[in-house]
């Protein structure tokens, strides 16, 4: 299903019974987080998205935790499951020959569908019904600040949209932004994201201004793929548009030589110097620690627009899980195929809450020669962000990769620290506060799969502990006659 709007999603959520509507008075400050903290470790049943309807200092509602399950997750880009991402991938990526004609015009047809995809302009938007120019202010909106030891009030859940000041490219990038004052923020856009390359090139062709825009809402596709992590070449918004089937609307901003979502709920505009650096930080980030202070670009506002009565999306990111991880568990679930375009002796893998999501990797492969498992570790090391994973730990084929009790199980029992531990060295997430100087440290890899004379392994690697067939299948048979309840 594709939805319009925020709006759209919102009753969906509502008809689905998995949003909660808070009436009484919260307070932007810290109540906000503490409210959603407890409401998104709850179990699944209960986990809601919140739409505080009476936030203190602004008349704006805030939506917080609508991605903070699976389930919502999935609604919110039309599908039944997170896995039939990849599925859906999977299908337009498979290159072989068509063999029938209905299979070509399958492909076609497929192909087709991409094509009408991508992004168009319109002249009118709901995102402009309200336009400051003169004097724009960020005093109204119910930025939160997160937790005690934050620098200020973050803006959390952006599409920050700039184009590549030599080719022109767009980049989508969800970055947090402290607001220093009403008129100004700090852009966190780390050194291996996509904003932080736009600065680089505007330096080294010495533009003065790279101009900027911050999208709030819009439909839940156009807001999950500003932190989808794609290659430069690829628009986010044709991302958004194959996930919900129908083309992102865009409209020129009214100040600066971009284009923005139209359906959005409100439009930051404005521009960063290139030279211009400030101490931004601390935050209370995804890793559960605070990110400490350094120095990142100083957006300056130039026009804010709006809808005439906007709703503020937002997120909180703290000790996973949190709805980030979840976020997560749909990129990782989509580019599965885009992985087995490179490695395709892998047949999962999984990111849990526990690692942060780039902190720990697990995967698990069709083992096929000596040093395979190494291979794949480098490999992933090499592929785009995935040079940050922390730890990736590989596993043999039959091992369920999501089963962190199995993994577990599997990896102290199956590993020799000196033959199938490997560290190395490279660059590290910006936000690692246990690398010894910032971007780059040690990353481990760790060969837990069984051994064998292929791996010059002589001993006899002792096979699983598992029942036979036929005594299973006869105490099932029995099982009511043991008086022992229900199996």
């Amino acid at each position: 299903m594709a939805y319009q709007d925020l709006r759209e999603f919102i009753a969906r959520l509502d008809a689905e019974g998995e949003l909660i509507r808070v009436r009484a008075p919260v307070d932007p400050e810290l109540e906000i987080t503490e409210i959603t903290d407890r409401i998104s470790k709850r179990p699944a049943e209960r986990n809601k998205a919140l739409l505080f309807e009476n936030v203190r200092g602004s008349d704006i509602p805030v939506l917080i935790n609508m991605f903070g399950s699976r389930r919502r997750m999935a609604l919110a880009l039309g599908v039944d499951d997170l896995d039939d991402l990849g599925q859906r991938l999977a299908s337009l990526l498979d290159l072989g020959m068509p063999k029938t004609w209905g299979e070509k015009l399958g492909k076609l047809g497929q192909l087709l569908d991409v094509a009408r995809i991508g992004p168009r302009t319109v002249r009118r938007a709901p995102c402009q019904e309200v336009v400051e120019t003169q004097n724009p202010s960020l005093a109204g909106l119910p930025i939160l600040k997160c937790w005690p030891l934050d620098a200020g009030h973050y803006i959390t859940l952006p599409c920050v949209i700039s184009r590549d000041p030599r080719s022109g490219r767009r980049n989508v990038g969800m970055y947090r932004l402290q607001v220093f004052n009403e008129r100004t923020l700090g852009m966190h856009w780390q050194l291996h994201k996509g904003g932080a390359e736009h600065e680089r090139v505007a330096q080294e062709v010495q533009a003065a201004r790279i101009p900027v825009a911050v999208a709030l809402g819009g439909d839940p596709a156009t807001i999950w793929s500003g932190s989808a992590p794609l290659p430069p070449d690829i628009d986010e918004f044709l991302l958004a548009g194959w996930l919900r089937g129908r083309p992102v609307d865009l409209v020129p901003c009214v100040s600066q030589p971009l284009e923005v979502p139209a359906d959005a709920e409100i439009i930051i505009e404005g521009y960063v110097d290139p030279r211009e650096h400030r101490l931004e930080g601390p935050f209370g980030d995804h890793t559960g620690y605070y990110s400490l202070p350094d120095h990142y670009p100083v957006m300056h506002i130039t026009a804010i627009t709006r809808r005439q009565r906007p709703i503020y999306p937002t997120t909180i990111v703290g000790r996973p899980p949190m709805e980030d991880y979840w976020m997560g568990k749909a990129t990782e679930r989509l580019f599965l195929p885009l992985i087995r375009l490179f490695l395709p002796e892998i047949v999962d893998i999984n990111m849990p809450a526990e690692g942060v999501f780039h902190n720990l990797v697990i995967v698990s492969i069709r083992k096929r020669y000596p040093g395979h498992a190494r291979k794949v570790m480098y490999g992933l090391w090499g592929l785009g962000l995935m040079m940050l994973a922390k730890a990736i730990i590989v596993v043999d084929a039959d091992v369920n990769v999501h089963n962190l009790s199995e993994v577990a199980w599997r990896v102290t029992n199956n590993i020799d620290a000196g033959r199938d531990c490997i560290i190395v060295e490279g660059p590290v997430d910006a936000l690692d506060h246990a690398a010894p100087r910032p971007n780059y440290g040690a990353k481990i890899g760790i060969d837990a799969t069984r051994k064998g004379p292929l791996d010059g392994f002589q001993r006899e690697w002792p096979p699983d502990i598992v029942m036979s067939p036929e005594i299973k299948a006869l105490v099932d048979q029995r099982w009511n006659e043991y008086g022992i309840g229900e199996a």
